[in-house]
């Protein structure tokens, strides 16, 4: 049974169409990159099949029912979610934020068990935050209020996380150590879905991507391609989905980029030369 799972979904802005015949089924031990350019509606398809926003048409399944059939307190026991960012009310303690993870679980104002305190802190020490415990989050960085989100996550416990750039406030050090660590989940079973932009650590870490982008004649996004990094990024699709060329090499089985060069500057520098009067 996949843990998750969508079928035909069709979402709308304002009448307008954003999100178009998705239909995707992800698998336990996948680590997942949504990649596409801004605006391809990477974050809006996250929110879908998490149930924070309802789908014109179409549906999304968690273990084989639909998410609408179940309760918010029993989807959080299966779906982690991990935003780009976070706005609280009041300035909490890091530690306390991490315990949030752990609400699924407890009843109205019961307290966490040693067993909770335990998972919540194994959750702090894997992200590199245990000594930030007693900080308000207020007080953080943004790169060490996003780690403390990734906490909160792991400690929730649930078969599969998905993450809205997980990496965009981070270090170039935590942004490896991040992806290491969601890589190391997925490789004890979890299903790891996560939008990210830089399309090099995608390749190099994801074992499966999915690009969404415009396809000709239709206003709204969709499944450009699904498959394997070498599958999709391919020199067509990131003329037509990110517009650029870039070099792509293969070392040791892992592909990366170089060399990338941005062809709508190119075409309006070509623009600029003929039509210029110098």
């Amino acid at each position: 049974m996949s843990p998750l799972s969508c079928s035909n979904l069709v979402f709308s802005y304002d009448k307008k169409p954003l999100l178009e015949n998705i239909s995707l089924d992800f698998q336990a031990g996948q680590f997942v990159g949504l990649i596409g350019a801004n605006g391809a509606g990477k974050s809006t398809l996250l929110q879908l099949l998490l149930g924070l926003i309802k789908q014109k048409s179409g549906a999304v399944s968690v273990n084989g029912r639909d998410i609408y059939a179940q309760k918010r307190r029993d989807i959080a026991k299966q779906l982690a979610f991990v935003p780009q960012s976070i706005e609280l009310p009041y300035a909490f303690s890091a530690q306390a934020l991490v315990a949030m993870g752990r609400n699924p679980y407890l009843g109205p104002f019961e307290l966490e068990t040693a067993e909770d305190q335990i998972i919540i802190q194994q959750a702090m020490l894997k992200t590199d935050i245990a000594h930030l415990k007693t900080r308000l989050v207020t007080t953080l960085s943004g790169g060490e209020k996003q780690r403390v989100i990734i906490a909160r996550a792991l400690a929730q416990q649930a078969a599969t996380i998905l993450l809205d750039e997980p990496i965009a406030s981070l270090d170039i050090c935590h942004q490896i150590e991040t992806l290491q660590l969601i890589s190391s989940l997925t490789q004890s079973g979890k299903l790891a879905i996560t939008a990210l932009h830089d399309l090099n650590l995608a390749a190099r870490y994801c074992d499966r991507l999915i690009l969404l982008g415009q396809k000709p004649g239709s206003s709204a996004k969709t499944v450009i391609a699904d498959g394997a990094p070498e599958q999709v990024l391919t020199k067509d699709n990131l003329a037509n989905c990110f517009s650029i060329e870039a070099d792509i090499i293969t070392t040791n089985g892992v592909i990366s980029l170089a060399n990338i060069r941005p062809l709508k500057y190119t075409i309006r520098q070509s623009n600029c030369a003929a039509h210029s009067t110098y």
